[in-house]
């Protein structure tokens, strides 16, 4: 599986990340702005039907952006199964986020747009996570994400979309190079799971409060990972989403008291074929602000069933502490949807990310187990937790 790609470019240090986000946090206090949170219409403004292959590209219009791909991976070949074990799992997100800089600005170099992108590789077996994060503004041939379909890159890491396939079966390719070496094919066996009311996710009950956003479950996928020198082929399933908005958390008044600081999602791809969504958005004593997923069941059609606010429990029974934060992390939970009653449990407590070099925040995200009443195992995907390390303010 050769991507014609080979490394180019040596990863920058911790402190040169440390001073590159500084400059670019000065550039937005310069401009007036708090952190990162930037100029643009009103989002209520903004909704539109979402289309493809249109929406599998940039939209820079809006606030912020991403592109999130998780997976895991097995050494032997054949189907997955209950009993199948996850050697690894992985994670690639890339990051837009408007700048300061308008977009007229007649300087090639004026901040319009952030790149960030995280990656991190989690050793199933050795419960080890290793992870890699980079910035840069936004600039042809080095960070750029392309608006007709999905192609977006930070020098040799990237996320693209076969433009000559259906938008019902997309192929894509990923690659990761530096403290963490991993190639990717992913194929598309169902079309694009449009989350909330036909890809219009609701995030609040306010109307500005949505983003747009779809999923690419079931994504069969060819890995090759190097360690040490050694190359290793495997297989295994991935989870895309891809989500744009204005506004990231909660109420768009950042002076409301009732607003949030941080959420909880997990995406499951079942062994039958079928795919669970499930999120919330968490206050900072731990209530829920707003809640919401989706179920697409196996079979012809592909059916998806929406889940309103008051359709979704999610109650933490077990808590990791991280050693560095202090922050304390559920890693099982109980799962509660009109599917039923279910467990999730974390395969590795210790997914602790430290990514405030680049979105200025520690994040919770590893590869997660499904379990019936009866602890059978129904599906694999990831666990993601933001907020209990200090509030986001990504936006």
């Amino acid at each position: 599986m050769n991507h014609g790609l080979k490394p180019r470019w040596r990863p920058p240090s911790s402190l040169w990340l440390q001073r590159r986000r500084l400059l670019f946090l000065a550039a937005a206090t310069a401009a007036g702005l708090p952190g990162f949170a930037i100029a643009g219409p009103d989002a209520a403004s903004r909704r539109s039907r979402v289309s493809f292959p249109r929406d599998f590209g940039s939209h820079p219009q809006t606030r912020l952006e991403w592109w999130y791909l998780s997976g895991v991976l097995f050494d032997a070949a054949g189907p997955i199964t209950e009993h199948s074990e996850p050697r690894y799992g992985f994670q690639l997100t890339f990051f837009r986020v408007r700048g300061p800089a308008r977009d007229d600005h007649p300087s090639a170099f004026a901040v319009r747009h952030l790149m960030m992108a995280h990656a991190a590789l989690s050793d199933v077996a050795a419960t080890r996570l290793s992870h890699d994060q980079r910035i840069a503004r936004q600039f042809p041939g080095l960070a750029q994400a392309s608006e007709s379909d999905c192609d977006v890159h930070m020098a040799d890491w990237f996320l693209r979309r076969d433009p000559d396939s259906p938008s019902s079966g997309s192929r894509y390719s990923a690659a990761i190079h530096g403290a963490i070496d991993l190639q990717l094919r992913l194929q598309a066996l169902q079309p694009p799971l449009l989350q909330g009311e036909a890809g219009f996710s609701r995030k609040g009950p306010a109307a500005e409060q949505f983003s747009h956003y779809y999923s690419q479950v079931q994504l069969q996928t060819e890995a090759r990972l190097t360690i040490k020198g050694r190359q290793r082929t495997m297989h295994g399933l991935a989870w895309l989403d891809h989500e744009w908005s204005d506004h990231l958390l909660g109420a768009a008044n950042t002076q409301s008291t009732d607003k949030a600081v941080g959420w909880d999602w997990m995406g499951i791809n079942l062994h039958d074929g079928s795919a669970l969504t499930l999120f919330r958005l968490r206050r900072a004593d731990g209530s829920t602000l707003w809640s919401g997923g989706s179920w697409r069941k196996a079979g012809a059609g592909n059916e998806a069933q929406n889940f309103g606010p008051d359709q979704v429990m999610l109650q933490a029974l077990k808590h990791w502490r991280s050693p560095k934060s202090q922050a304390q992390y559920p890693v099982v939970w109980d799962v509660a949807a009109p599917i039923g009653r279910l467990r999730l449990n974390a395969l590795i407590d210790d997914q602790e990310i430290d990514a405030r070099a680049t979105t200025g925040m520690r994040y919770w995200e590893g590869p997660a187990e499904l379990l019936d009443p009866q602890g059978r195992r129904l599906g694999l995907g990831y666990l993601e937790m933001t907020g209990y390390a200090g509030a986001v303010k990504l936006s």
